[in-house]
């Protein structure tokens, strides 16, 4: 149980280079080679699991935070019909609606594990 309660903390960072990983995926296939700056956004994920720094996980929960609620704002602008979105963007938010639930629970154990004494 010790070893499963150690390693839980890098489950946020784990999940946010899955993501990575297969957006860039996605995008290789239709795009080519200019997907390859996607790969980028994963490296401070990696940073954390291999030389973890409280600032670095610190940022990222805030920045993560802040990008999930504004796009669960824009979840719920959609469902109370304030602003009439496109066709695409309805689609593409129905695809990515447990993406940005998700990527809320995940940086908000991104910034619980930046508040705690030990990392």
């Amino acid at each position: 149980m010790s070893l499963i309660s150690r390693y839980t903390k890098f489950i946020p960072y784990l999940y946010f280079i899955a993501i990575t990983a297969y957006w860039f995926t996605i995008l290789n296939k239709s795009e080519g080679i200019t997907a390859y700056p996607i790969l980028l956004f994963g490296i401070p994920f990696l940073w954390q699991i291999i030389k973890p720094n409280k600032n670095l996980n610190l940022t990222l929960g805030i920045s993560f935070v802040c990008i999930s609620s504004y796009l669960i704002l824009a979840y719920l602008s959609d469902i109370l019909q304030i602003v009439s979105l496109s066709q695409p963007v309805k689609q593409l938010m129905m695809y990515g609606g447990l993406f940005v639930f998700g990527s809320l629970i995940m940086a908000l154990w991104i910034i619980k594990n930046s508040l705690n004494k030990t990392f």
